[in-house]
């Protein structure tokens, strides 16, 4: 099973972010995530944008998870942002998104990501989980919070 932790980074996980609509995120997440990888910000961007275009990966209870392959990706790359306020994101039940996780894998990783999305999403799906997320006061908790081991729950 693979590990939160194999994916996201103390260094890709942002508190407190201002956001300001879902295309401005998308963009800033590529610029964040360019910053603490060998990936390209541009690429990152029109990737997550032509994947929204699918379908809005606003999962509900506030959550999204925008997620691409990506050319010259090598490995699952996650990054994880608790924004300052709720933003419109065409989530699935109508609500605004103030937490996204985001998920970049190589091109060729289909069985890897499904198996990554499942496992943010179930992660995601606990409201305590959610609520510590929200409430946490900085980057570093942010972090520790969601990579915090859940198999005892």
């Amino acid at each position: 099973m693979m590990q939160i932790d194999h994916i996201l980074t103390p260094e890709r996980t942002f508190a407190g972010v201002q956001g300001v609509s879902k295309k401005r995120v998308l963009e800033l997440i590529g610029k964040l995530v360019a910053q603490h990888s060998h990936l390209d910000p541009d690429s990152i961007y029109e990737s997550l944008i032509a994947r929204e275009k699918l379908g809005s990966t606003g999962f509900g209870n506030g959550i999204a998870i925008p997620h691409c392959r990506l050319e010259g990706c090598h490995k699952a790359v996650g990054a994880l942002l608790q924004l300052d306020s709720k933003i419109d994101y065409d989530a699935l039940d109508g609500e605004p998104v103030d937490l996204i996780f985001v998920l970049l894998v190589p091109q060729e990783a289909t069985e890897q990501h499904l198996q990554i999305l499942k496992m943010l999403a179930s992660k995601l799906d606990q409201a305590s989980l959610r609520e510590a997320l929200r409430n946490a006061p900085d980057a570093e908790s942010l972090y520790k919070i969601m990579t915090a081991d859940d198999s005892g729950s």
